[in-house]
């Protein structure tokens, strides 16, 4: 067995002989960023352009400081503590090809649940310039339906009664904004990276809407003075697992207790709109444009919503693997069959764009055998992913007479999905999701209701008083119910 090497700062001379580790001074870093929610994500893109730019430019002005303020979120705490914020890359080409390399732009740690003085004192830094954000959808606090703020959430309500114990994003940021605007601070960007169409205008009007409740005056600064910009991300990240760890012991001799497995696609697109100033990300491929939104709704109508439309019929099928998928030829036929039939059409003019070639793309990306995307992670948290991926488009072809038989063939799947959690050979489904009661009980009134699944008005609206969807919608779960082979109803469509 090869001796292993601890992935520390004290040890990157040594791991240097064995792969491409920072070559900057780590200790001469600033934090310029404070990012809350940590994740692979988050270490695959902003944090890796991060560490391009600071490799590249020599630029110290930038370093990140990550945030938790999840019980969830401790484990990524202690590993980067204990590994002084370094953790591998490792970028899997389709040709076989493996990549690994030693990220250092994540200089510090706090936990809000245990240090809520330092993560606030972190975030009112003058030299703190953005805060950025991956919360995933669902830490957006809003009905997806209405589109408003949530204030029957209990850590909502703990908040605008105690302005200085905060317990959530929200609570953190005003906190935080107002001991800027006390100190005669100019104000941080507030940048989100999630995966919602126009999410820096989702972020600005939750926060306002939560700032207003907690403290008019205070909302009032929070308006005039933040930037919220919209942006686009883009690179698939699967969950690490215990493999990739062990590949890079065996392989390179190092141990790194979290590392973050990627394809070797990335993108970013982002609104040039900035209250304090920005690192010069476009000298590593970033595009700042006037208008992200085009780019926002293509890739969140084809990528992520095909992503959804493998995951669930594959989850029901038995492919345990995003790749599993694209080596079907049906998957493939029927995924290309909703990109062109149904969410391209609805789609803006994206400059610069070639839409045939993103789709070529985008079937090349899924297809990568080495990257091995779990159709759980892919399915996890539908019911935050479909209102906001793959609902929109159906809705606007819907009101435009166009096809809507792709997509309503995955509503009809996901209904079943909720109910029976078994693929086609019986085995069961890992369903991860917030609201995977309500979607079972929801899911089984439909043996007495057939329509009960489509009645959940926070997810579908009203989706369920239309006839030409719910008589499609209704044909389509009996069949699925019924014959029991996804399949099947798969070929019917195309």
């Amino acid at each position: 067995m090869k001796q292993t090497i601890l992935l520390k700062q004290e040890n990157l001379t040594q791991l240097g002989k064995l792969i491409p580790v920072p070559t900057y001074n780590r200790k001469a870093q600033k934090v310029g960023m404070v990012h809350i929610g940590v994740g692979g994500f988050h270490r695959a893109h902003q944090a890796y352009y991060t560490h391009k730019l600071m490799e590249g430019f020599g630029d110290n002005e930038w370093s990140i400081c990550g945030i938790g303020l999840r019980e969830g979120d401790r484990k990524i705490h202690d590993v980067l503590k204990k590994q002084d914020g370094l953790y591998t890359l490792i970028v899997k080409h389709p040709d076989g090809t493996i990549e690994p390399q030693v990220i250092g732009s994540i200089i510090d740690f706090k936990l809000g649940l245990d240090e809520t003085d330092a993560v606030l004192d972190i975030m009112a830094h003058p030299d703190t310039k953005i805060v950025s954000l991956t919360i995933t959808e669902g830490g957006y606090n809003f009905n997806p339906t209405t589109g408003e703020f949530d204030f029957a959430n209990p850590d909502i309500q703990h908040e605008l009664k105690h302005p200085e114990s905060p317990k959530t994003v929200y609570g953190y940021l005003t906190a935080a904004l107002k001991r800027r605007r006390d100190a005669g601070l100019a104000a941080f960007t507030i940048m989100s990276c999630d995966n919602i169409e126009h999410n820096g205008d989702v972020a600005r009007r939750m926060l306002l809407a939560f700032a207003r409740k907690q403290n008019m005056a205070l909302a009032e600064w929070i308006e005039k003075e933040v930037c919220f910009p919209n942006s686009m991300v883009d690179r698939i990240t699967p969950v690490t697992s215990q493999t990739d760890i062990e590949y890079l012991e065996n392989t390179q001799g190092i141990k790194d207790e979290w590392p973050v497995t990627c394809e070797p696609f990335i993108q970013w697109v982002v609104e040039d709109k900035y209250s304090n100033g920005r690192p010069e990300f476009e000298k590593v491929g970033v595009q700042f444009v006037p208008d992200v939104k085009p780019y926002e709704k293509m890739k969140l109508r084809l990528l992520n919503a095909g992503h959804s439309v493998l995951g669930i019929l594959g989850a029901i099928y038995g492919h345990k693997t995003i790749n599993a998928c694209m080596e079907d030829e049906t998957f493939v036929t029927y995924l290309r069959a909703y990109m062109d039939e149904e969410a391209s059409p609805v789609l803006d003019e994206v400059k610069g764009i070639d839409l045939n070639k993103y789709k070529d793309s985008l079937q090349e990306r899924f297809a990568n055998p080495n990257i091995k995307d779990s159709v759980s992670r892919i399915c996890s948290e539908s019911s935050a992913k479909l209102p906001k991926f793959l609902i929109p488009t159906l809705l606007e072809n819907l009101a435009g007479k166009g096809s809507i038989k792709f997509a309503t063939l995955v509503l009809a799947a996901w209904c079943y999905y909720s109910d029976k959690g078994l693929d086609k050979n019986g085995q069961p489904l890992e369903i991860i999701d917030a609201m995977s009661g309500e979607l079972q009980r929801a899911a089984q009134q439909a043996k007495t209701d057939p329509l009960a699944f489509i009645r959940q008005e926070s997810l579908f609206g009203d989706l369920v008083q239309n006839k030409h969807f719910t008589e499609l919608y209704l044909d389509l779960v009996q069949k699925i119910y019924e014959k029991g082979d996804i399949k099947k109803q798969m070929l019917s469509m195309l």
